[in-house]
């Protein structure tokens, strides 16, 4: 559904054009090891022909960046510039919802490819004029598993891929320019996380608003509602993001035969095959309640927004009729954000399913956005 529906959007909306530049390969020659390159150098670059980005130059790179437990990592992403950008021209950090946990789902994979599910809302932004950073997250396209959902490391791929952006050779972008981040979904989570940790983690990035839709915000919660539904496959996915990503988890103790067979299948699934799962239940893969286990409540309580305050101003938004993320984790999102000074705009929406809301408030939401960009103030209603 999610691919037909944005798929189909983006169709109306992109048109060809002549390809970008021939490939070229930028190297960071200056530090050639991730361990001693700092969160945000550009590790590798190559020029790119992206379908649909006829009015840009665009780049497939790999960063460094920081994992949920602190380590050096390198992930993998893509640079959008339209053409005659400047030391003016803002960047937009933009965070994907959930494309799966094989790295053939990569964003940066189906934009080379002119595929990507998400492509009419990274539109939305750079036909603006605005240069897009669009992050693979850690493990989704590079070496190692992909820590879905680990808010953390989501947050810091993020910031980081701005600060790659600005620091990629031949941009013409400025360091000091304005920064939006955006994301919806599993991005919703990561721009929050990304909100949350800018202020110690990203200080010197001129950040002028986050854009946070339908983030799952309170992971217990979203658990509770998708178990036994047609979307169980997402719990199971964050499961397996959880156990990779805090290894003393160990959830395999606590698989019976088939949690054994399906973890090891669910490793390379795209969002698509998740559905494979529908109408399951946790229970029916493991031999006792993991997350009631003290030190599996601990890591995934860690995962939850409202732990931090924003600096800049937020537009918060989620459908009533979200059927995958219930709303209420951003009412009450809203509500710890407030409460510690935040600058935040609610909107509460009566735009249907889950994606539907993705799509159809893109133009709402990237006009906000643009607002924050361009100088203008917003008090918010909290």
């Amino acid at each position: 559904m999610r691919r037909l529906l944005v798929g189909t959007l983006l169709a109306a909306l992109a048109v060809t054009g002549p390809p970008a530049a021939a490939e070229e390969v930028v190297q960071n020659t200056a530090e050639s090891t991730v361990e001693s390159s700092a969160p945000g150098d550009v590790v590798t670059a190559r020029q790119i022909s992206a379908p649909g980005f006829f009015y840009a130059r665009t780049w497939s790179i790999t960063y460094t960046s920081t994992s949920a437990t602190g380590q050096p990592i390198t992930v993998s992403g893509t640079v959008i510039v339209p053409y005659g950008a400047d030391e003016d021209t803002p960047v937009v950090g933009y965070a994907p919802g959930t494309h799966g946990l094989g790295d053939q789902c990569a964003p940066s994979r189906h934009l080379e490819a002119g595929d990507e599910t998400e492509g009419l809302l990274i539109h939305q932004y750079a036909i603006r004029g605005f240069a897009v950073a669009v992050t693979d997250y850690e493990g989704l396209g590079t070496p190692g598993e992909h820590t879905y959902i680990a808010g953390r490391a989501e947050g810091n791929a993020t910031l980081d891929v701005v600060r790659a952006a600005l620091r990629l050779p031949g941009t013409g972008l400025s360091p000091s320019t304005d920064v939006a981040v955006v994301g919806y979904s599993q991005g919703g989570h990561a721009s929050g996380w990304a909100a949350e940790l800018a202020p110690t983690y990203a200080p010197e990035l001129n950040i002028a608003a986050y854009a946070v839709g339908a983030p799952p915000a309170h992971l217990r919660t979203v658990a509770e509602h998708n178990d036994g539904g047609d979307n169980v496959g997402l719990v199971m996915a964050a499961g397996f993001g959880m156990d990779v990503t805090y290894p003393e988890l160990d959830l395999a103790p606590y698989l019976n035969d088939e949690g054994r067979a399906a973890f090891a299948d669910i490793r390379d699934d795209c969002t698509a095959d998740l559905t494979k799962y529908a109408g399951h239940s946790m229970a029916d893969y493991t031999t006792e309640d993991v997350l009631a286990r003290p030190e599996w409540t601990a890591r995934v309580d860690e995962q939850n927004l409202g732990g931090g305050t924003p600096e800049a101003p937020v537009l918060l938004y989620h459908s009533n009729g979200d059927e995958i993320l219930p709303v209420q984790v951003s009412v009450d999102l809203r509500a710890d954000w407030c409460g510690d000074g935040a600058n935040v705009t609610f909107w509460r929406t009566h735009t249907g399913a889950h994606f539907t809301t993705a799509a159809v408030m893109s133009p709402a939401v990237t006009d906000w956005v643009a607002d924050r960009l361009a100088g203008r103030s917003t008090g918010g209603n909290c």
